[in-house]
């Protein structure tokens, strides 16, 4: 079964309070799943790799053995691809989490897109920081 998991972080200041979030749907379209959760005070980039780790965690837990990835985060694309090296100290362990979360499919892909494309992630991320602030 095929994936597409669109999966967004985002914190408020950088670093500053932070959240991550993930919609799972069918290649379709069709939403079947959806995960939010604040993270406590994080930078974007570790927020965008725990959303991935998150969305992929998702992903396998309902059953795919394949997906496709889909954020706005360039940087975590690059890295996760071989094009760009990881080179912060706090970023290699989770970036080792996401490529053996990766091998756990069959098949997978990663792009980025713009943000007004990952529209139903950043959504969540957003709920997710302002229920944490309440």
């Amino acid at each position: 079964m095929k994936l597409i998991v669109h999966v967004d972080g985002g914190a408020r200041g950088n670093p500053g309070p932070a959240a991550i979030a993930a919609v799972l749907s069918t290649p379709e379209g069709e939403v079947i799943a959806d995960a939010k959760e604040a993270i406590g005070v994080a930078t974007n980039n570790v927020a965008e790799y725990k959303a991935l780790i998150l969305g992929l965690e998702r992903a396998k837990e309902l059953g795919a053995s394949e997906v496709e990835v889909v954020n706005d985060s360039e940087l975590v694309q690059k890295q996760v691809n071989g094009d760009y090296k990881v080179k912060h100290p706090d970023m290699k362990p989770l970036y080792a989490q996401a490529v053996a979360a990766f091998g756990e499919f069959e098949t997978w892909r990663i792009r980025s897109v713009p943000r007004a494309e990952n529209k139903d992630a950043d959504a969540l991320v957003n709920q997710a920081l302002d229920a944490a602030a309440l």
